[in-house]
């Protein structure tokens, strides 16, 4: 029974330690994803206002000059579509083409949100962990200390408490973080469907159809 309660005591330190290297993995996720979908979002709204124009005044013949804007995913995507239709002079695997890029480029604009959701999802439990193992402790203390009673326990408590507040002091940037990427992402790969669309468009128009 000793050995379980001194294991409660070093897994209660070493899960505090290891929160705060999963704040620093997780702040870093946020830094890194927060100026990469930054720079990306502002070029794919740019583009987005394109399409608008080119729908609001049906004029399919502009969305070939918009390969010129290959900094932003769909400009790019746009760009393989048209030099597909140009070489098969038909929208033919058009979807397969781009479902593909997709694929490709997915990957890419979520980065490693795979370890923020995952550490958004878990940091919780993790501090509940280390809340179970320090009041254990404290339990422990008491029973090796009964002359100083409450206040070793209150002591203990208190300080397992710590895991639990800095779990959620975590989790809650991370899960707001996450949500917040994660509509990004979903908004750049709308706009390559958008641009699978306007690709058929163009295509149907140069044949008359």
């Amino acid at each position: 029974m000793d050995s379980m309660f001194k294991i409660a005591e070093a897994s209660a330190n070493f899960i505090l330690y290891f929160m705060g290297f999963l704040s620093i993995a997780s702040f870093a996720i946020i830094a890194e994803r927060f100026l990469t979908l930054s720079k990306l979002g502002a070029k794919s709204k740019e583009l987005e206002k394109k399409f608008r124009d080119v729908i609001e005044t049906q004029s399919p013949e502009k969305v070939a000059l918009l390969t010129q804007y290959q900094d932003a995913v769909e400009g790019r995507a746009l760009n393989y579509g048209l030099n597909h239709i140009h070489k098969n002079n038909s929208s033919a695997g058009l979807d397969e083409l781009f479902s593909s890029f997709k694929s490709i480029e997915k990957p890419k604009l979520e980065g490693n949100l795979y370890i923020l959701g995952t550490i958004a999802s878990n940091a919780p439990y993790i501090g509940l962990l280390g809340t179970v193992m320090g009041i254990m402790k404290a339990f422990n203390d008491l029973g090796n200390s009964p002359g100083q009673g409450n206040e070793v326990v209150m002591s203990g408590i208190a300080h397992a408490l710590v895991s639990t507040a800095v779990g959620l002091a975590l989790a809650i940037p991370a899960v707001i973080a996450f949500n917040f990427f994660q509509k990004k992402v979903s908004l750049i790969l709308n706009n390559i469907d958008a641009s699978k669309d306007l690709c058929m468009l163009y295509s149907k128009t140069k044949k008359g159809v």
